[in-house]
């Protein structure tokens, strides 16, 4: 006696459901780890750029403070200035190289008067921002409408100068016809864009060592000797600035001849 098989049993209803909502659990766990991920990697790029962005701000300034020059006898021209109330945090004449910031717009004049400044950018924010002219020219309009934005978010931006008299570092630079021997530049920014909170980043502070002095007026002319004609004067340090400054207006006396 044959016995009937038994018929095929199919997936019911509930057990469709079941299946579907374990699914969309797994589906729902992925994409959270994804999106996790995502935003790390967003909030580990937005803070290296912005720490890229602070060191390259404050290598810009170091790198001016490096070629700083200064003529004693030219002070309206050469002055060197540092005022934290001030519009201009930082102003002062430099010898840059062909490759600093913008310098393709100057072509050969390497020798420059360059501005640091904290302004007001997008978005309620503050920009440390620089501004550059050839020396004995005034800033033409494109800079002084659009200058080159070093750092955005900045929370602070101060430039102290070694006082000797204090023995102390100055916020302000009294000594205009002079070079400090020491300056410390500080840039911090906000943490906004990284953390979403009001919290501001580590301060990132530097301490240069001007490598060079003010140029005294007696050095800027050559030494002279009777009849008028220069001596040879390899030995004198004024020498070898005042080829590389052109255009210095130094009103020799009758009988001398300038270096430039």
């Amino acid at each position: 006696m044959k016995t009937a098989s038994p018929t095929p049993r199919g997936f019911t209803l509930i057990e469709v459901l079941l299946a579907m909502a374990i699914l969309t659990v797994i589906i729902g766990a992925i994409y959270s780890t994804w999106a996790g991920v995502v935003k790390a990697s967003r909030v580990g790029q937005d803070a290296a750029a912005a720490a890229q962005r602070e060191r390259m701000a404050v290598r810009v300034v170091e790198e001016a403070l490096t070629g700083s020059q200064l003529f004693v006898a030219n002070p309206n021209f050469y002055s060197f200035e540092v005022d934290k109330g001030g519009k201009v945090a930082l102003s002062l004449v430099s010898s840059l190289p062909r490759a600093f910031p913008r310098g393709g717009k100057f072509g050969e004049a390497l020798m420059r008067r360059v501005m640091f400044s904290v302004e007001a950018g997008p978005d309620s924010q503050k920009q440390l921002v620089m501004r550059q002219c050839p020396i004995l020219m005034e800033l033409d309009e494109d800079e002084r409408l659009h200058p080159v934005v070093l750092a955005d978010n900045v929370r602070d931006f101060s430039v102290e100068a070694w006082d000797p008299t204090a023995n102390d570092w100055a916020d302000t630079w009294v000594y205009t016809n002079q070079l400090p021997k020491m300056v410390r530049v500080i840039l911090q920014l906000n943490d906004k864009r990284i953390t979403g909170g009001s919290s501001a980043a580590t301060p990132l502070a530097t301490i240069v060592g001007l490598p060079t002095a003010g140029v005294q007026a007696s050095w800027q002319l050559p030494n002279v000797s009777g009849g008028g004609q220069p001596q040879p004067n390899s030995g004198n340090p004024g020498n070898q600035n005042n080829r590389n400054n052109p255009g210095i207006n130094l009103n020799p006396r009758p009988g001398t001849r300038s270096t430039r």
